[in-house]
C-alpha cells in the first residue's frame, strides 16, 4: 500500500489549528497525538478531512486537492469519500466547489449511488441553486426520504413554501412516509403560507413528537398570531417529557411579551432558571422584552444587569422598554451606557432614542440624535423619520413636519403619512389631514382607519357634508374596519372584550360593576367627555358610546373577580386609548387604590394614585 510522504504532525498542525487550540478539550488533542505516532494513507487523510470539515472551513478545498492526489497516488476515491466532501461543500454554502466535485463524480462514474445523488442534491439546494437542485432530484431513480427532505427544506430555505407543500403532497400520493425532518420542515412551510390549521392536522397526525417537532409548532403559533395556543402547546410538551431548548423558551416567553401575561411569563422565566437557560443570550433578551412589555421595567432591568454578555438587541429592549413605559430619560441614560462600553448602535437603537425624545417633547435633543445617525455609518430609515415626523408635529407645528416629509431621500410610505395623519387629528388641521388621508387611500384604499380618522376630525369640526363623503368613499372601496378589543388577564386566564360586549358569561356582573364605578367616579370629578363621540345622536347615546369602551369592561371584569387585590391590573388594547378612557382610569386608580397599567398600540399608560406616573 502506498503512504503518503507528508509529515503526519507538520501536515496536521497546519491544517487543524482549531483543534490544537482547543486544549480544553482532551479527545481531539488525543487523537491527534494517536495520529502523530504513524503515517497516514491518503484514503486516512481524505477521511479525517470531511470530518473536520465540519469544524474548519479550509478544509473543503484541502478535501478537493486530497481527492486529486489520491488519483496521483493510484488510489480511487469511493462513493463514501465524495459523499463526505460533497457535504462539507453544502455546510460551507461553498458551490463552485461542490461543482467541482460534483465534476470529478461524473468521470469517476460513481454517480449511479443513490446517497451520492443525495449529497450531489444537497450542494444545490443549500447554496441557493433550486432549479439545478430539482433537475438532478427529478432524474434520481432510487429516491429514499433524505432525497424529498433535501428538496423540501431547499424550498423552504428559499421561500418556496408553495413549492414545498406540493412535493410534499406528491411525496404521500406515492406511499412514502416522511419522517420527523420532513413533517417539522412541512409544517413550518404551513405556518409561512398562514396556513396554521392545516399545520396543526400535520402536527396531530405524528405519532411521537421529538424536540423540533415541538419547537417549530410553537414558534409558528407565536409568529401567526395564536400566542394562546403557543402557550398551551408548551405546557403538552412538557407534560409529553420532552426538554425544551433555548429556542423553544425564548419564543414562548415572546408569547408571553404579546399576551403582556406576566403570570405566565413569570412561569417561563422559572421553568428557564430550572433547566439552567436563563442566562442564555436568546432567553434573557427575551425575558427583557417580555418584563417590559408588561409594564414591569424593574424586573427587566434586573435581568438586563446581570446578564454575563449583552449585545446590541438586548441593549435595544431595554432602551425601547424604558421608552414606551414612560421613562425618555432612564432610556436615553442607558443608550449613552451603551455608546461608553463601545456597543455599536444600530438602526433600532436610534427608533427606541428618538421615541424616548417624543415622550419626554425633547425636540432639539431629538433633533441632535437624529443628525448622529450618519455618524454611525447609516443612512436614517423611514422609520427615523416617522419619529422626527411625530417629535416636530407634535412639539412645534405640522407645517414644519410636512416639510420634512417633502425633503425626505425616501418616498413617503404608509407609516409615514399615517403618523401626519395621526398628528393632524390631533391639532385640528384639517389641510395637511386631507393631504395624508388622500396619500393613504392610494396607497392602501381598503384599510378603513384614515377614512374614519379623517371622517372624525370632519365631525369634531361640525362638517357632516364631509363625514358623508368620506363614509361613501369608505363604502366604495369595501374598506374594511378592524374591531378594536382588550385584554385583560386574572388568575392565569386571559380574557378579551370589545366594546358594548354582551358575550362575557359574567356580562350582567361586569356591566352593574362599571356603571357602579361611573357613579362613584362622577362624585369624585369625572366628567364623561361625549365630545369624542362624533356621531350627530342625542346627548344620552354619546353618554352609553362612550361609557363601554373595552378597556373599561376589562378593567370592571378585574375588579369583580379581584376585589381586593393589591397587585397591579393589567390591560392591553389593540389601539390606542381615547381620551376619556384615559381620564377614566386616571379616577378608577385613585378611587380603587390600585395601579393600573393599560397598554395600547403606541405606549404604556400607567396610572397610581390618580396620577399618571408614567
Amino acid at each position: 500500500m502506498k503512504v503518503s510522504r507528508w509529515p503526519a504532525f507538520a501536515f496536521l498542525h497546519h491544517l487543524f489549528p482549531p483543534l490544537l487550540k482547543a486544549s480544553d478539550d482532551a479527545e481531539p488533542m488525543n487523537h491527534l497525538v494517536a495520529m502523530c505516532s504513524f503515517r497516514l494513507s491518503s484514503f486516512q487523510i481524505l477521511k479525517l478531512v470531511c470530518f473536520v470539515g465540519e469544524i474548519c472551513w479550509q478544509v473543503a478545498g484541502k478535501a478537493l486537492k486530497i481527492l486529486v492526489r489520491m488519483q496521483e497516488d493510484g488510489f480511487q476515491p469511493t462513493q463514501y469519500s465524495y459523499v463526505n466532501a460533497l457535504q462539507a461543500c453544502s455546510k460551507l454554502l461553498d458551490l463552485k466547489l461542490g461543482k467541482q466535485i460534483h465534476g470529478r463524480v461524473v468521470i469517476s462514474g460513481c454517480g449511479d449511488n443513490t446517497f451520492v445523488w443525495n449529497a450531489i442534491t444537497g450542494v444545490y439546494a443549500k447554496c441557493g441553486d433550486i432549479h439545478r437542485a430539482r433537475w438532478f432530484f427529478d432524474r434520481m431513480t432510487h429516491k429514499n426520504v433524505v432525497s424529498w427532505n433535501l428538496m423540501i427544506s431547499g424550498y423552504v430555505k428559499l421561500g418556496y413554501h408553495d413549492e414545498c407543500i406540493r412535493l410534499f403532497n406528491k411525496m404521500k400520493l406515492l406511499g412514502l412516509k416522511p419522517d420527523q425532518v420532513t413533517a417539522s420542515i412541512v409544517i413550518n412551510a404551513y405556518f409561512q403560507c398562514g396556513h396554521v390549521d392545516d399545520a396543526r392536522r400535520m402536527f396531530s397526525e405524528i405519532p411521537r413528537k421529538d424536540e423540533i417537532c415541538w419547537t417549530t409548532m410553537i414558534v409558528g403559533c407565536a409568529q401567526n398570531g395564536r400566542e394562546e395556543d403557543a402557550l398551551m402547546l408548551f405546557g403538552d410538551m412538557l407534560r409529553g417529557d420532552v426538554r425544551p431548548d433555548s429556542y423553544t423558551i425564548s419564543s414562548v416567553v415572546s408569547s408571553c411579551a404579546k399576551l403582556a401575561s406576566l403570570c405566565h411569563g413569570q412561569v417561563v422565566h422559572g421553568k428557564a432558571i430550572v433547566m439552567g437557560v436563563d442566562h442564555s443570550m436568546l432567553v434573557s433578551s427575551a425575558l427583557v422584552d417580555m418584563y417590559c412589555k408588561c409594564g414591569v421595567t424593574l424586573d427587566a432591568w434586573s435581568i438586563f444587569w446581570t446578564m454575563p454578555i449583552r449585545n446590541v438587541i438586548t441593549w435595544n429592549s431595554m432602551i425601547h422598554g424604558y421608552a414606551q413605559n414612560g421613562q425618555p430619560h432612564e432610556a436615553l441614560a442607558l443608550y449613552e451606557t451603551m455608546l461608553q462600553e463601545n456597543i455599536k448602535p444600530d438602526s433600532i437603537s436610534f427608533v427606541g432614542v428618538l421615541s424616548a425624545c417624543i415622550s419626554a417633547d425633547m425636540v432639539a435633543k431629538g433633533q441632535e440624535y437624529f443628525n448622529s445617525i450618519s455618524e454611525h455609518g447609516m443612512t436614517p430609515t423611514l422609520d427615523h423619520y416617522a419619529c422626527m415626523v411625530t417629535l416636530i408635529g407634535r412639539s412645534s407645528s405640522v407645517d414644519k413636519a410636512v416639510d420634512l416629509i417633502k425633503c425626505m431621500p425616501h418616498e413617503p410610505d404608509y407609516l409615514i403619512w399615517s403618523t401626519l395623519l395621526s398628528i393632524c387629528a390631533k391639532k385640528g388641521d384639517i389641510k395637511n389631514a386631507e393631504l395624508a388621508a388622500g396619500h393613504l387611500f392610494k396607497l392602501d384604499p381598503r384599510n378603513a382607519g384614515p377614512y374614519i380618522m379623517l371622517s372624525n376630525l370632519y365631525a369634531a369640526c361640525g362638517r357632516w357634508e364631509k363625514v358623508g363623503d368620506v363614509r361613501s368613499l369608505m363604502n366604495r372601496n369595501n374598506a374594511k374596519k378592524f374591531a378594536a378589543y382588550s385584554l385583560v388577564e386574572v388568575e392565569s386566564e386571559v380574557h378579551k372584550f370589545v366594546s358594548e360586549d354582551r358575550t362575557h358569561p359574567a356580562v350582567e356582573k361586569i356591566y352593574d360593576e362599571l356603571n357602579r364605578l361611573i357613579s362613584i367616579l362622577q362624585r369624585i370629578g369625572y366628567n364623561p367627555d361625549t365630545n369624542i363621540v362624533l356621531h350627530n345622536v342625542e346627548q344620552e347615546e354619546k353618554f352609553k358610546s362612550i361609557s363601554y369602551h373595552s378597556e373599561k369592561l376589562a378593567l370592571a371584569f378585574a375588579l369583580i373577580r379581584k376585589p381586593n387585590g393589591i397587585a397591579p391590573i393589567r390591560i392591553i388594547k389593540n389601539i390606542r386609548v381615547c381620551d376619556d378612557c384615559h381620564v377614566f382610569m386616571k379616577f378608577a386608580s385613585f378611587h380603587i387604590g390600585r395601579t393600573i397599567i393599560l397598554r395600547d398600540s403606541n405606549k404604556f399608560h400607567h396610572f397610581s394614585g390618580g396620577n399618571r406616573g408614567m
